[in-house]
């Protein structure tokens, strides 16, 4: 009886969990037919709205369209009912936020299709309609934009932004230390290599013509290919040819090697820019790329403060035999390479830019990484069981598609069509740039970034050329002049510097083992003397005569001996290497070490007001104002008569005026939609280049001769850019695209 009583039990038990296993699967299927039928209705609620000739897109309107999981779907995954993307979860399990829940597909019939209407599937096929019209396009681009912004806020800021924010800085960085590398080794550089004066200034300027054209290359590049991938190759030839250039010899190889290094650093501002604001939301975009900023700072900090700690130590260099010679500057632009480096093994961690991916009709990428951003936000914030709730995300169809012209074509022709292709894209989106449309806005951008380039880089660099000038003038004050002084029988042994030694007569002297700087001697007689070991800087024999002298192992080669007679006098091993003058002052180098150290350091407050402000007052009024201040800033030039007076106002004009470098980094992002976004910045980031070189060069002419036209061409520039920046439209509050506010507003 009790064993019976148990399977009757047992049987009754086992007819329940059957009942309640066919009740919960009926509850799935009236679930997806339910969804299939909502999602049929959001379908063609869509279709109205795409035919509806409004402009106006709500921000939130794009939840009814079946982008979002919509109020019924939720409310039938309370009552049972599963959409496609959570299928394998009963209502008793947990939805948890790390586990894969699928990528909704455009056939999944969850809400408009991922091309967006005019794609249609066959046999799992996709077929694109490539007639699009331009119209439809920018149909799509807009109504992207608004839905984007509206994705970004439900991301929300956090983890993901700050990791891309550092791993992004370092590349920034990189570009803050490629500018100062060269002024910093040229002290220790010109001796090794027999740099002359135009040789130096050819070095100087070989990096901007690097970057010139790196800004515009990687910029068009990165609109079409990508802006992680254009930026990895970028940092990738920075960093090789910055290394080769730390071993090469020759300053002919060393000068190809920083142009080319220059060509790879000069995408870094154009793509890190568009990149990062393609994650940011509206109200975080000014501020957080305000704080992006900083890390040039840094990077001239660090470039500053290696120069200061490698380059003075002659202990951290090898030499094999005369023909190479590793010395310690060598070293110093070796660690100047590290911040690149770093930068791409930080960045294969990051993904590409999810904007770009809708941006070119690839929905499934972007949508795992918008995915990406959301996850690792919520988890972050405590919150790892809030689930992505987008669906599907409207993406633009692309227009250029390249052709697949069969196997049998050789390799080489293959390369050669996807190089035209892409060259013909990239020139499409620059005349883009000058069409009626953005017109107005390129030539008012092209002349702030040429007016604020032309001024900052002319400045900066006048400041330590008029800096040295100041500390020659007040050496040149302190020269000792002797007048017919007769020397006989004497050795002179000691260090011999800033004299003036006129119409004397030295008979039998020695002048052993001594350095002879910034000496001169005129209408003097040496007769029977002995020179050995001679090293000498600057040093000059005007219209002396020489009766039976020796000179051996001296550096005093025949343009030292200016309208001299030498009678039965004899040179025996003269030492070798170049025959122009360097200095051997170390304090010198670290002057300018400390210069440019209290210069990018003084930027600081800058870059911190300018953060805290950016979405505040506005970026027009930041860029505005700090352009007036630094114009006006620029006549205090005038009372800058000492060395401490010239580094005071260097720090004051750099801590101004890199709020207004912010502002304009914000706006020129802002105001091109994102598939013309790094082409345009790249264009104007070149040209702010070409500025800097007829800056610099221009301004290093007058230093010594005036001070006047510097301070007025400077101010002059400033003025006019502060101006024209008041005719740019304000882009504060709003989305990443939107061409019809855009025209309104210019």
């Amino acid at each position: 009886m009790e064993d019976g009583y148990q399977n009757r039990t047992a049987f009754i038990k086992g007819a329940k969990d059957i009942a309640k296993e066919v009740k919960r699967q009926a509850s799935k299927k009236v679930g997806r037919s339910v969804d299939k039928m909502s999602d049929e209705y959001a379908r063609r609620s869509y279709s109205r709205f795409e035919e509806d000739d409004d402009d106006d897109y709500p921000m939130q309107g794009s939840q009814d369209g079946g982008y979002y999981r919509g109020d019924s779907t939720a409310r039938n995954d309370d009552e049972g009912g599963h959409s496609d993307s959570t299928e394998g979860h009963d209502e008793d399990d947990e939805i948890y936020e790390g586990e894969y829940q699928g990528i909704p597909r455009a056939d999944s019939g969850k809400g408009s299709l991922a091309g967006g209407p005019g794609s249609m599937t066959t046999g799992g096929q996709e077929f694109r309609d490539i007639d699009v019209s331009d119209a439809q396009r920018q149909k799509d681009k807009e109504e992207l934009a608004q839905q984007y912004e509206t994705i970004l806020q439900e991301c929300g800021h956090g983890k993901f932004q700050w990791t891309l924010y550092f791993v992004l800085g370092l590349a920034l960085m990189a570009d803050g230390v490629e500018i100062f590398v060269v002024g910093f080794v040229l002290p220790s550089a010109e001796k090794d290599m027999c740099l002359s004066e135009p040789n130096k200034s050819m070095l100087g300027l070989i990096v901007y013509f690097g970057m010139m054209v790196g800004a515009f290359l990687w910029g068009a590049l990165a609109d079409r290919i990508g802006r992680r991938q254009s930026l990895l190759i970028s940092l990738s030839i920075n960093s090789i040819f910055s290394f080769f250039s730390s071993f090469v010899q020759g300053y002919s190889t060393f000068l190809f090697c920083r142009l080319l290094s220059g060509v790879g650093i000069g995408g870094s501002i154009p793509i890190v820019f568009s990149y990062y604001s393609e994650f940011l939301a509206q109200e975080k975009r000014g501020e957080h790329l305000s704080w992006l900023c900083m890390f040039w700072m840094i990077g001239g900090i660090y470039a500053s403060a290696m120069a200061w700690t490698i380059i003075p130590h002659y202990g951290w260099s090898f030499q094999m035999g005369s023909a190479y010679q590793f010395h310690s500057w060598r070293v110093f632009v070796l660690v100047c390479a590290f911040p690149s480096v770093a930068a791409i093994a930080a960045l294969n961690a990051m993904p590409e830019s999810p904007r770009f991916y809708l941006e070119n009709g690839k929905h499934d990428e972007g949508w795992m990484i918008l995915k990406q951003v959301h996850d690792t936000n919520m988890r972050g914030k405590g919150h790892p069981e809030k689930v992505f709730s987008v669906t599907t995300i409207k993406t633009v169809k692309p227009v250029d598609e390249l052709v697949d012209i069969g196997t049998d074509t050789p390799v080489w022709q293959r390369y050669q069509l996807k190089i035209m292709s892409l060259s013909q894209q990239i020139r499409k989106n620059i005349l883009a740039c000058f069409s009626p449309e953005y017109k107005r806005t390129t030539f008012m951008l092209m002349a702030v970034w040429f007016t604020m380039s032309f001024s900052y880089y002319g400045l900066t660099v006048w400041f330590p050329d008029m800096i040295k000038y100041i500390q020659k003038q007040e050496y040149d004050s302190r020269t000792k002049t002797f007048t017919k002084e007769r020397v006989e029988h004497v050795t002179f042994n000691f260090t011999l510097e800033n004299q003036i030694h006129s119409h004397g007569y030295y008979f039998n002297d020695k002048f052993l083992n001594l350095k002879m700087k910034s000496m001169v001697f005129e209408n003097s007689v040496f007769e029977e003397c002995y020179f050995e070991d001679i090293t000498s800087t600057h040093t000059f024999f005007k219209n002396c005569t020489f009766i039976a002298s020796l000179f051996y192992n001296t550096d005093l080669f025949k343009y030292r001996f200016v309208d001299c007679k030498l009678v039965n006098s004899t040179f025996l091993h003269n030492k070798e290497g170049c025959v122009l003058d360097f200095s051997d002052d170390f304090n010198n180098a670290y002057m300018i070490y400390f210069i440019n150290f209290l210069g990018t350091l003084a930027v600081l407050p800058g870059n911190i007001v300018s953060a805290l402000l950016m979405d505040k007052i506005g970026r027009l009024r930041m860029l505005a104002g700090s352009s007036v201040i630094s114009c006006v800033s620029c006549f205090f030039l005038m009372f800058g008569n000492s060395e401490s007076g010239m580094i005071a106002l260097l720090c004051l004009f750099g801590g101004i005026s890199i709020a207004s470098w912010n502002a304009l980094d914000v706006v020129t992002v802002e105001l091109y939609p994102s598939d013309k976004r790094t082409t345009a910045f790249g264009f104007l980031n070149a040209l702010c280049k070409l500025a800097a070189v007829l800056g610099i060069s221009i301004f290093q002419s007058f230093v010594g001769i005036t001070k006047a036209l510097p301070i007025l061409f400077a101010a002059g520039a400033l003025a006019a850019g502060s101006f024209l920046a008041t005719k740019l439209p304000e882009t504060r509050g709003q989305v990443l695209q939107s061409p019809k506010w855009f025209i309104a507003s210019s």
